[in-house]
């Protein structure tokens, strides 16, 4: 009976132990004080980023590809990502997200409820993006037109669907060190 006591409680801490390390990490409130976006550098980001690519509906050309209604179903061995709307609708789009809730998405991968974010959205592409890429993006953003069609769940089977294990995740992939490291010229720093 003592050995099974033990082996709860090491199993509570351990599990204990596991939340605390996979919680959400979200930038301090203060991160993005004072930083006003620029539109017509955040259209740059926009596509260097290549935001559009997954939040356009599927075949959008043209001045479609403007509207980020998402739906675009992205097939992968853990199960099928659904692009969501981002559109600047406030509620089926991210129209009501401010220039800190964009940053934690993009560079720390946690939605605007504190949930971790699939990294579907490549946000260990992003994380070292500069903040005030952020609000520029954030600002040509907000110049997009608005679409009320409501985001698809995404069809994943346990245990991805566990979004707290993604924290896990995030202390592998969600690494410090550039892909491209040293001394660049400013293009390519720029790049990078």
């Amino acid at each position: 009976m003592r050995i099974m006591r033990w082996l709860l409680a090491l199993g509570l801490i351990g599990a204990g132990a596991m939340w605390a390390l996979a919680r959400p990490a979200p930038l301090a409130e203060t991160a993005v004080a004072g930083l006003a976006g620029d539109a017509a550098k955040g259209e740059m980001v926009f596509w260097a980023a290549g935001c559009a690519s997954c939040h356009m509906q599927a075949e959008a050309k043209g001045e479609a590809q403007l509207v980020l209604a998402g739906g675009q179903r992205f097939p992968s061995d853990f199960g099928t990502f659904i692009a969501p709307n981002i559109s600047q609708d406030p509620v089926q789009g991210i129209g009501g997200w401010t220039l800190l809730d964009l940053s934690n998405a993009l560079t720390r991968g946690v939605g605007k409820d504190g949930a971790h974010l699939y990294p579907a959205l490549p946000y260990a592409s992003y994380a070292k993006m500069e903040l005030q890429d952020v609000a520029d993006l954030h600002a040509f953003l907000q110049t997009l037109p608005a679409d009320a069609t409501p985001s698809q769940p995404h069809e994943l089977g346990f245990p991805f669907s566990l979004r707290q294990t993604l924290g896990l995740w995030k202390l592998l992939y969600l690494g410090g060190d550039w892909a491209v490291s040293g001394s660049l010229t400013p293009t390519a720093e720029r790049g990078r």
